[in-house]
């Protein structure tokens, strides 16, 4: 018997420049409608400038870029939620997949999921998410995201091979905090991060 793998992302958010490649990405390999957006890229910064009133200013500005997926979480809340059993983790490779033919749409993974990870496609009726590019890794290809990112700033594997290269940091602002679904997601904190910002593209993601 074989032992069961569990997929995750790892990010490195010191090298996102915010060009939002991966987004396309994905969805053009998933030809996903408009405003369906299985990932996104955060912006998010704050700080401020201060007079020292000697005709000088100190400012605390910062600013940095998170990409965000599905974390095929280990404690999936979006599967707790859904009445259908449409949401489901692969028993094979831990992956979260929607089954369409039994979602009813009702949004209930949505409302569950705090990374905002599900997604309603309104012209089909159904609940739509990141599906790990499961066909690509059949034909041993990298997820759509991963491989397009020009700076090489996402990789996907198995979890514990990430997690043995880069750590197991999981939480970064502007994301919830990793202890509520067991996210399979390993993160490299900008060094800009700090607390006490906000998502500045909000009207894009």
């Amino acid at each position: 018997m074989t032992d069961k793998i569990q997929y995750g992302f790892y990010v490195d958010t010191s090298k996102c420049t915010g060009c939002k490649t991966c987004q396309i990405a994905c969805k053009d390999r998933s030809d996903l409608p408009l405003g369906v957006k299985w990932r996104r890229v955060y912006e998010y910064g704050g700080g401020a400038w201060s007079d020292n009133g000697d005709g000088t200013l100190n400012q605390s500005v910062f600013a940095h870029y998170v990409s965000l997926g599905c974390n095929h979480c280990s404690h999936p809340v979006c599967v707790k939620a859904c009445p259908t059993g449409a949401m489901h983790k692969r028993s094979s490779d831990g992956l979260v997949h929607v089954d369409a033919a039994i979602c009813v749409g009702c949004h209930s993974c949505a409302r569950a999921c705090p990374y905002d990870a599900p997604q309603f496609d309104s012209e089909r009726g159904v609940m739509t998410k990141c599906d790990g590019c499961y066909d690509r890794l059949k034909q041993g290809k990298k997820p759509s995201c991963v491989e397009s990112c020009p700076l090489r700033t996402l990789e996907f594997g198995p979890i514990e091979e990430l997690r043995a290269r880069h750590g197991d940091n999981a939480d970064i602002q502007p994301l919830p905090d990793s202890s509520i679904t067991s996210p399979n997601l390993v993160i490299t904190v900008n060094r800009a991060a700090q607390p006490g910002g906000r998502v500045l593209n909000e009207f894009e993601v």
